[in-house]
């Protein structure tokens, strides 16, 4: 189960990059001369965010917080959980910020190619579109990043079986420099 909920997470984590290279390139260099070309362009966009994006941030989130349920230690570790907090904000960004960019952009561009005046409205909605896209990507790859590293983010948890003693202390309250007799366990004989 283990593996299988890891293959999951890898490889739709591939998809979820790939995705967001794929809409930025589009974005940045596909044909726009045309206002109809443009809403082609804005379409297949948003074809690549319903059918990659969010497919693929909905398995890699699931099957990382399956992973933490499975394997308890990961419920410890402080880069696991870590990687599920950004997971939510990815998973919040892609749904309403990327995902509905891309639709609103995509009504936007139609009603510019029906000749409707919308200009200024579809470069407001471009520009946060990049912020969006740039952030997205910069957490996905910070989670890759912390799935191969796994960096020490929490506390080692003390060692059973021992305890810190604290300075020995006389009757009138003050720390003594040496034990006495009294304060040291006596052995079995």
């Amino acid at each position: 189960m283990r593996k299988t909920l890891k293959i999951l997470h890898t490889i739709s984590a591939c998809g979820l990059i790939g995705g967001l290279a794929c809409y930025m390139i589009l974005l940045a260099v596909a044909p726009q001369d045309t206002a109809a070309a443009y809403a082609d362009l804005r379409r297949s966009i948003q074809t690549i965010s319903d059918w990659v994006l969010v497919p693929s941030l909905a398995i890699a989130l699931v099957s990382g917080l399956l992973s933490m349920v499975v394997h308890k230690p990961f419920m410890d570790k402080g880069w696991a959980l870590l990687k599920a907090a950004m997971g939510i904000l990815m998973f919040k960004g892609v749904l309403t910020v990327i995902a509905a960019e891309a639709k609103h952009a995509a009504t936007l561009a139609q009603r510019i190619a029906d000749g409707e005046p919308a200009q200024d409205l579809l470069q407001q909605a471009i520009a946060s579109e990049w912020a969006a896209l740039w952030t997205v990507m910069a957490l996905s790859v910070a989670n890759v990043v912390l799935g191969i590293w796994r960096p020490r983010l929490s506390r080692k948890p003390a060692v059973q079986g021992h305890r810190v003693r604290s300075a020995p202390v006389d009757t009138a309250g003050n720390a003594r420099a040496e034990p006495v007799a009294e304060d040291r366990p006596a052995r079995a004989a």
